[in-house]
């Protein structure tokens, strides 16, 4: 077993220690006075250069930090060490020196702004020029389901020269911990402008003492959660929250043909593995639309072929006991509902597909557990997914239909991932855009989205900042 981390961070410290109000507002008030000495004084691109670094040593196959994390990581958050690598792999490839500098460029408007007064075309038209500045202290309110939120608020709030003070969720340490470490090993200054922390949800006197110290406040969770931390607080205290969200994927006719179909089953599995689909950007549905040279049947035949291939090669992981009795329950509904083709054996080949199956349902489950499971619905309303790895395929035949039935989640839609033959795609993300979906991608990318992703059509940099206007005489 390897070494403790070093007590860095009060995460990092035994158990049983007991946190109080007056430890969080130290906590508080030290990497505050630090990053005033030190980190508020760094530019951009300096700031930016170690971001990229720790990332580049992240990559590297034998680096302490990763290795400790796909073992001792997937452990904790109950998934394969390579489902949880592919994950963090594509995270910390977005964190080039390019995509952070681009990031504050696409959000601010110029590179400089968190460096010197400067102006875009319409500014200098008007006799203006601007900067802008990260809050002094920013407080996260972590998620527990996968790690890369937390760490992606974390590069954010280096970005912007901001103290940082990141409550985990319970349990769900170990990642947050591991970053900001590899942060501290390459520059000890950087690490004391961090702290992390963990306290049960509930614990009204040490929230209190965090959001009366914190200029803003950033959470991830459930709306109950997002509204209860609102409520609570300072007037003055910005906030910015990330609720629940579903996301789902459309395939298009045209690219059912019996040569793309098994790529668009690779993509679409890729997106429900990734994660083990349990992060916002998972897909619950593909709606299918109907009438191509493979019929909807068919794709769910070969995703649920692809299903077991990656179970071989990335295997999901041991899940909670109520969350694999959901599964099993989930199955016994639609197994009741299903008519099966002939043996175990046969209902995972693709010339198998069929038409109409008896009662409108199907169903594909892995042979062994609840690894992963596929639902063949002709009923297009969407439907939650039970996660871990449990897809519904529902045939649709436009993609108005779809979006009538997705009229119960409108405003908690988080990605639409698409496959169509280039121009109809651009139609496609048009019509979804109407309607109010904030990202359509290509299928298989669901799980990956760019650095700079506006989330939940938001700016990830311009939420955060306060500005100081300065006018020409």
């Amino acid at each position: 077993m390897e070494a403790p981390l070093p007590n860095l961070f009060l995460a990092d410290l035994d158990s049983s220690l007991v946190l109080t109000p007056s430890t969080v507002r130290d906590a508080c008030h030290a990497i505050r006075r630090n990053r005033g000495s030190w980190l508020a004084r760094l530019r951009t691109r300096q700031v930016a250069e170690i971001i990229a670094y720790v990332a580049e040593q992240w990559l590297e196959p034998h680096n302490g930090f990763r290795m400790r994390a796909l073992s001792e990581g997937a452990a904790e958050l109950g998934m394969g060490p390579g489902t949880l690598a592919r994950g963090l792999d594509a995270f910390l490839r977005q964190l080039t020196l390019e995509n952070l500098e681009g990031i504050v460029t696409q959000d601010l408007g110029d590179a400089r702004r968190l460096d010197d007064f400067s102006a875009g075309v319409a500014e200098v038209r008007g006799g203006r020029s601007a900067i802008a500045r990260g809050p002094a202290l920013l407080a996260h309110i972590a998620s527990g389901n996968i790690p890369v939120p937390a760490l992606q608020s974390m590069v954010f709030g280096l970005l912007l020269r901001s103290a940082q003070f990141v409550k985990c969720a319970s349990g769900r340490t170990l990642l947050p911990r591991l970053f900001a470490h590899s942060l501290a090993a390459t520059e000890p200054r950087l690490g004391s402008c961090l702290e992390l922390a963990s306290w049960p949800r509930g614990n009204a006197d040490l929230d209190a003492a965090l959001f009366a110290e914190a200029h803003c406040v950033t959470a991830t969770g459930s709306d109950e959660m997002l509204m209860d931390v609102r409520s609570r607080l300072p007037l003055h205290t910005r906030f910015v929250g990330h609720g629940h969200r579903v996301s789902l994927a459309y395939v298009s006719n045209e690219v059912l043909s019996t040569y793309s179909v098994r790529r668009v089953a690779r993509e679409l599995a890729a997106d429900v593995t990734a994660w083990n689909q349990l992060g916002c950007l998972s897909p619950h549905v593909a709606y299918v639309q109907e009438d191509g040279a493979v019929s909807p049947e068919g794709l769910a035949v070969a995703i649920a072929e692809e299903l077991a291939r990656r179970e071989q090669d990335e295997p999901r992981g041991p899940i909670p006991p109520e969350d694999a009795a959901a599964i099993v329950a989930r199955r016994d509904i639609y197994r009741l509902r299903a008519t099966l083709l002939g043996d175990g054996s046969d209902r995972l080949r693709f010339e198998t597909a069929f038409r109409d199956p008896p009662g409108g349902v199907a169903l594909w489950e892995s042979e062994a557990g609840t690894a992963w499971t596929v639902v063949l619905d002709r009923d297009p309303r969407f439907e939650h997914s039970c996660l871990n790895r449990f897809l519904y395929v529902k045939p649709v035949r436009q993609l108005d239909e779809m979006l009538r039935m997705l009229e119960p989640v409108r405003g908690h839609v988080s990605t639409v991932a698409v496959a169509a033959v280039d121009h109809r795609a651009t139609e496609i993300a048009r019509e979804l855009a109407s309607w109010g979906v904030p990202r359509v991608c290509p299928v298989g990318r669901m799980q990956e989205p760019p650095l700079a992703w506006r989330h939940d059509g938001r700016p990830a940099l311009a939420d955060l900042v306060e500005w100081t206007d300065m006018e020409s005489t």
